[in-house]
């Protein structure tokens, strides 16, 4: 299943990271040897051969925050902190003086001003730079819709008043607008650096916690604790990537891993395991979806949208696909986010009224739809499970075959954002700041740069539009909640499953916290008699 930004892991670490490795236990290959390895947090994974996953303004993930860093982050309590800005001021609620703080610098040390995130945040959204997310999460700054479409080369919204100051002009009060700006495309990159080209994301000159002080294709890429970091140098001297390592659960267990991701679940959950104590599980921010084609012949009616929504059995698929690890989904607010509702009325698996629906339609049969293809990222011909359980069941409950396509990894996202995929597209989202815009708003709403359904419903538009620019915390929620249960009744999407995290953790390694997203942990980790 396709799984978008930050589901389960971000794209850019779930090439690069599978796990988090120590190789302490056994001897270290000779080109890791200068590494010393009992300071160091050893990551194990691959790589991704796109270019443009490394680069803040176009990454799918949630991007390194070992290397780049934003105006405003989050800390492990999932609390708004300062960042690269010290402070800034709200007047009218649309207009953001933020201050940057005087010892911020890159890594090369020149010292960061506020005409480096204007290069930033431009580059972000010049037309050249393609950016698949620069509206999703900067369109509100005045200015840059028009840049977007090259009206214009500059943001009008942003204004430098000297060089630690930077005033941002909101096209509306939006209360969640400075969450947006902890997503890597508001990240900050040296203009000298980034116009090298060639393959400068190797050699980033970030401002974050860690340096990039080597990248060795197939072999391992070294973080260095930056000594001048503005809030402080980690604890955790080095982060080492060693790519393409091996199974992280098997390397956990010889005793290679600091930590893992686990299938053994069961095992692990089990007191009389000598590793059950090492377990660490956690709900994520995430949802997982079947994305249907509206624009599309046949999911431009939404009866046949029903009909493949009730012919899908979750208890079933969660038990047999899942191994009953994971939580049922009949919306797109996972639990935990503010919005989430045990109310909504979802769509119930009920294979008879999906029949009808199916006749209700305008096609009026199963024989009568046209052929349906399935977009999945994969290699060559083989099909997923989860694809394969759920083709199943519209063959068994609606009689409906289908056909899968597999999307080659690496450039998945781009075919993806381009348009060139089946009717059904595999798909999921997990939080990128805790807020139900961040789902309803980014996924549905007309013309969104993440609605990859091409769905339209004006009514929800209008909801969405008006939740924006309410201040009243109460009213606003209940307006999302609104919004949630026209999508599940419009079913422009198949509501699968909210994942859960399962992490194994060595008890030296201090300061871990699972966090339902993404954020910069391992600044505030250390090690303790590895």
């Amino acid at each position: 299943m396709i799984k978008h930004r930050k589901l389960l892991s971000s794209l850019f670490f779930g090439f690069l990271i599978a796990a988090f490795i120590s190789a302490s236990a056994r001897p270290a290959p000779a080109w890791q040897t200068d590494v010393p390895l009992n300071q160091s947090l050893v990551l194990s994974g691959g790589e991704s051969t796109n270019p443009r996953e490394y680069d803040p303004a176009t990454t799918h993930g949630s991007g390194d925050k070992l290397v780049y860093s934003g105006l405003v982050s989050f800390d492990p309590n999932l609390n708004l902190t300062p960042d690269l800005a010290e402070t800034w001021d709200v007047s009218n609620g649309t207009v953001y003086t933020f201050h940057l703080r005087a010892n911020a610098k890159f890594h090369d040390d020149r010292a960061v001003t506020a005409q480096d995130i204007v290069y930033s945040w431009e580059r972000a959204v010049n037309p050249a730079t393609a950016s698949d997310t620069a509206l999703t999460y900067l369109s509100d700054i005045v200015g840059v819709n028009e840049m977007a479409a090259g009206q214009t080369d500059h943001i009008s919204g942003l204004l430098v008043i000297d060089d630690l100051t930077l005033q941002v002009t909101i096209d509306a009060p939006k209360p969640y607008f400075i969450l947006k700006l902890t997503y890597p495309t508001a990240f900050i990159v040296d203009k000298n650096n980034v116009e090298q080209g060639g393959d400068w994301y190797k050699h980033p000159n970030g401002t974050g916690p860690y340096k990039l002080t080597e990248w060795t294709s197939f072999k391992r890429i070294v973080y260095e604790a930056n000594q001048d970091f503005y809030l402080g140098a980690p604890s955790i001297k080095y982060v080492v990537l060693n790519l393409y390592a091996g199974d992280p659960q098997r390397l956990y267990e010889s005793g290679d891993v600091d930590l893992a991701g686990t299938y053994s679940i069961e095992r692990f959950s089990d007191p009389a395991e000598p590793l059950h104590n090492q377990l660490i599980s956690g709900v994520n921010l995430c949802t997982s979806y079947v994305t249907f084609d509206t624009t599309r012949p046949p999911f431009d009616d939404v009866n046949v949208r029903k009909a493949f929504s009730m012919a899908f059995n979750r208890q079933q698929f969660i038990e047999v696909v899942m191994g009953g690890h994971a939580l049922p989904a009949v919306g797109i607010y996972p639990p935990g986010l503010p919005g989430f509702s045990y109310s909504l009325q979802g769509l119930p698996y009920d294979p008879a009224q999906a029949r009808e629906l199916l006749k209700q339609s305008k096609y009026g049969s199963a024989e009568a739809l046209p052929p349906i293809v399935y977009t999945d990222i994969g290699i060559g011909s083989s099909v997923n499970l989860d694809v394969a359980a759920m083709a199943e069941m519209w063959q068994k409950n609606l009689g409906v075959t289908i056909t899968v396509e597999n999307l080659e990894p690496n450039f998945a996202y781009e075919q993806i954002y381009a348009g060139n995929h089946g009717q059904l597209l595999g798909s999921g989202w997990c939080a990128d700041y805790p807020d139900p815009e961040n789902f309803a708003d980014i996924l549905f709403h007309t013309g969104s740069s993440q609605n990859n359904g091409g769905y339209s419903n004006p009514a929800l538009d209008a909801i969405l539009e008006q939740a924006r620019v309410e201040q009243d915390v109460t009213k606003r929620i209940a307006l999302y909640q609104q919004a949630e249960q026209m999508i599940v009744d419009d079913a422009p999407v198949l509501f699968t499953t909210h994942s859960l995290s399962y992490q194994l953790v060595k008890p030296y390694i201090k300061g871990y916290v699972f966090t339902p997203f993404d954020i910069p942990i391992e600044r505030y980790m250390w090690l303790d008699g590895k």
